[in-house]
Parts: structure tokens; sequence; C-alpha cells
């Protein structure tokens, strides 16, 4: 299904979660968003190393990102067992259910918009 918005309404559509997203408690960066729905979005597996080369970023940032969100309980982080030089991100039910807000709060702006 396609969606049809003029500028402005992708505009106030971006504005209007944010502003959501802002006034959260657990307010994410842009960055954070990015990694979270790569890691739910796109099918495992997930390593430090492949979101820091997929961001062009470097791993430590991609680290600090995870630590946050690993505090919140909505990804995991463990060693490869068959590389343990390599750090496995995994996604938890807390994780989905919180991605599936973040959904659920998109669809809603979206509906908000003035045609």
């Amino acid at each position: 299904m396609a969606v049809d918005l003029r500028p402005s309404q992708a505009l106030k559509l971006l504005h209007d979660f944010n502003f959501e997203m802002v006034r959260d408690d657990h307010d994410l960066s842009a960055r954070q968003i990015t990694i979270l729905l790569t890691i739910y979005l796109e099918p495992p597996p997930h390593t430090v190393r492949g979101l820091a080369a997929k961001l062009n970023v470097t791993k430590p940032v991609v680290t600090r990102a995870l630590d946050t969100m690993g505090r919140m309980e909505i990804l995991q982080r463990r060693r490869d067992p068959a590389d343990r030089r390599n750090v496995l991100v995994h996604r938890t039910v807390k994780g989905a259910l919180y991605v599936e807000r973040l959904a659920d709060l998109m669809l809603a702006k979206a509906k908000e918009l003035p045609l």
C-alpha cells in the first residue's frame, strides 16, 4: 500500500512522532531508533560490526547506542559462541512491544494529519 503525502504532511508526521517520543520516558535518538528498527525489521544475525558498517559509523558509536537500549531491556548483546570476537545483538519481548508501540504511535499520528 503506497502512502501519498505532501512534503508538509511528511514533515508534520515526523514532527508529531518525534514530539511524542521526546515526551516518552525512553527518548531515543534518531541513531538509536535506526539501530533498533534495523534489528527488529531485518532478519538476524545482527552484530556490532555489521551494524557499524551498515550505518557507516564506528563500533563504539553502535556500542553506546546498544548500551542505552540494553539498559532499557529492548535488546540484548551476547558473544557469538562460534566466533568470540563478534557480539550478536538479540531482540527481546520488551523490545518487540516497544517497536509495536512505535508503529502504533506512527499510525495514530498519520491518521491525525490534516487533509
